[in-house]
């Protein structure tokens, strides 16, 4: 499959949160002409020059390999089953090893879906490559995008802008689960601590003996329990906790304030702001909802 699709911009996909701008795939073939002559004016650069594009764009190498560099991060060699990402703005340059060629997606878009991942800091300048595989669900969702634009169905581009989504996602969760899958008994000690906290709930465990008994020391195992859930492990204990107070306060006539002592919250007023915090409601309404809703059931 070959082909180079530029997209005239409309800002009601702005207003969607994401518009893409081009999608493609091209098989440069070894000591081959880089880039081809099929880009757009506004797209087209030398190698030796770069360029400062106005969009983000992901480009994903799955044959070959050839070299990435921008005004942030040195030249570095990239390989087969690496996807990394150009940042509006900033200079860049890549290019295949003229031995071997490449085979090279990519995907461009602009918005504030994007931007907010960028400034929320899951996506960096200083990090732009992402080590993914050579993974054909990635390829799947390239292909069906550019299928999607060659046909120009009416909404296509909301449609694209969920695909780029998607493989943004993919991109995110594949490159952090390969960096873990090199380190398998630190993720044995996640997933232990992670047991650790659903086995005692109920008792008075601090994050602190947790650490102790997985051997790790407590700021070791507080970063890269973060790391792996996205959570600090007292957030995460503290949710487990508040999951176990709704099925208490489901399932059980305990009172508010036996509830919160069971599950070692320091009192019964900070045990109802966190779970007001977390489920949008107090404990006692959130009983009384409840009670409701299985009264209604029953009447059915």
């Amino acid at each position: 499959m070959e082909g180079v699709k530029y997209i005239v911009e409309d800002k009601n996909c702005l207003l969607w949160g994401l518009a893409i701008t081009t999608v493609g795939v091209e098989n440069i073939e070894k000591g081959e002409e880089y880039p081809t002559k099929k880009h757009l004016k506004d797209y087209y650069f030398s190698t030796k020059e770069g360029r400062i594009l106005q969009e983000y764009q992901m480009v994903y190498i799955s044959e070959g390999r050839g070299f990435f560099e921008t005004q942030t991060i040195k030249k570095v060699p990239i390989e087969a089953g690496t996807i990394f990402l150009l940042f509006p703005d900033e200079w860049h340059t890549y290019y295949p090893d003229p031995l071997t060629g490449w085979k090279q997606y990519w995907i461009g878009f602009k918005g504030v879906n994007i931007d907010v991942r960028v400034n929320n800091g899951f996506l960096s300048k200083k990090n732009p490559i992402y080590h993914v595989g050579v993974d054909e669900e990635i390829v799947h969702l390239f292909h069906q995008a550019i299928e999607v634009a060659e046909r120009e169905n009416a909404y296509f581009q909301q449609l694209l802008a969920g695909i780029a989504n998607h493989l943004l996602g993919l991109m995110y969760c594949l490159d952090r689960n390969n960096q873990f899958n090199k380190s398998q008994h630190m993720v044995d000690k996640i997933n232990q601590a992670r047991v650790l906290m659903h086995e005692n709930l109920e008792s008075s465990i601090s994050i602190q003996d947790i650490a102790e008994r997985v051997g790790m020391s407590y700021s070791s195992f507080r970063k890269l329990f973060k790391e792996y859930t996205g959570l600090s492990p007292a957030s995460y204990f503290q949710d487990l906790k508040l999951q176990r107070a709704k099925d208490l306060l489901r399932f059980t006539q305990n009172s508010i304030k036996e509830i919160a002592y069971s599950l070692n919250f320091e009192s019964p007023d900070y045990f109802s702001t966190q779970f007001r915090k977390k489920v949008g409601k107090k404990p006692s309404d959130f009983r009384d909802w409840n009670l409701k809703k299985q009264d209604c059931l029953v009447k059915k």
